[in-house]
């Protein structure tokens, strides 16, 4: 049987501090992440901005891996650059240990408990993420069709999965949000094996939450915030509203409400006051849920990554 690589990513934002903890304490050989058939390593994404405790240092690295900022001249001194090239560098197609599957591990502040993100329609992600959805019965987030956040890390291996656990604040260590993360991990791998070991059974549907757009909070002239999210909503992610409810509030008492025509009736908003997405102009984002027929074709995408 070859061995299929598979890589562990954390911390590539440097103050999601959990996920690296753990990693620290995986010893070389150690049974939890060992998997007939799989060579899991184990890699810290952003090691100088977990050392400073900080989402990253010249620029979100978890959106640094565009062909157009890697092949840019004018930023090529950044350290997210830089970072983003030495993990393909190691670990891309093109390296000596090329990697199948990625499993890149974040927390976030955001009340979303734990979920699978995945980046457009890739067949093997589908798979996966169903599997997965299958074990543990976490809700997918489909991030499509957004000009404005491009550039994610696992787009650039053939297979590759964002695993979001929380709520936990920024640079604070909770027992939840690590044996969640743990879970994740021991779930993934076990569902890989089974591939390997041909033991497998797949979902015959999938849930997903499909991205639409994100919602900024009211500003004025200046670029200054001028409503908070409305109690309606705050703190109560994968809940759907309905347009004309509020979802914003103003210290004189003025309630905005969702008015999207371009959207449907009913939404589902997630990632809902999540303290990193401030920067970019999110205070939360809007998508709807579907019920997606399982496609074979999906499933032997995966599998012949495994084989």
């Amino acid at each position: 049987m070859s061995l299929t690589e598979v890589l562990l990513i954390a911390g590539t934002h440097g103050n999601e501090i959990n996920a690296p903890w753990l990693f620290d304490q995986f010893k070389e050989g150690t049974t939890c992440i060992n998997r007939r058939g799989l060579n899991v390593s184990t890699i810290i994404g952003n090691p100088f901005a977990r050392q400073k405790c900080l989402r990253y240092i010249d620029r979100d690295l978890n959106r640094s891996f565009s062909l157009k900022l890697l092949s840019s001249i004018s930023n090529q001194h950044e350290y997210e650059i830089k970072r983003a090239k030495e993990l393909l560098n190691s670990y891309g197609k093109a390296s000596q240990k090329p990697v199948s599957i990625v499993l890149d591990f974040h927390s976030t502040t955001a009340s979303m408990g734990s979920s699978i993100v995945i980046y457009g329609r890739r067949f093997a992600d589908l798979a996966l993420a169903a599997l997965i959805q299958k074990c543990l019965d976490w809700p997918i987030y489909l991030h499509e069709g957004d000009d404005s956040q491009t550039g994610f890390l696992v787009e650039q291996w053939p297979c590759g999965l964002v695993i979001e656990i929380g709520p936990v604040a920024q640079g604070v260590l909770r027992n939840k949000i690590i044996n969640q993360t743990m879970l994740a991990i021991e779930t993934c791998l076990d569902e890989l094996e089974k591939i390997k070991s041909f033991n497998y059974t797949f979902p015959t549907e999938v849930v997903i939450h499909r991205h639409l757009k994100s919602i900024d909070f009211p500003r004025d002239l200046n670029g200054q915030i001028t409503a908070f999210i409305d109690e309606n909503i705050d703190g109560k992610d994968w809940i759907p509203i309905n347009q004309g409810d509020a979802i914003f509030d103003d210290l004189s008492g003025i309630k905005l409400i969702l008015d999207q025509p371009n959207l449907p009736h009913k939404v589902v908003p997630i990632f809902i006051n999540e303290a990193a997405y401030l920067e970019k102009g999110i205070a939360f984002s809007l998508t709807t849920k579907e019920s997606w027929e399982f496609k074979q074709s999906w499933s032997n995408s995966l599998i012949s990554l495994l084989s």
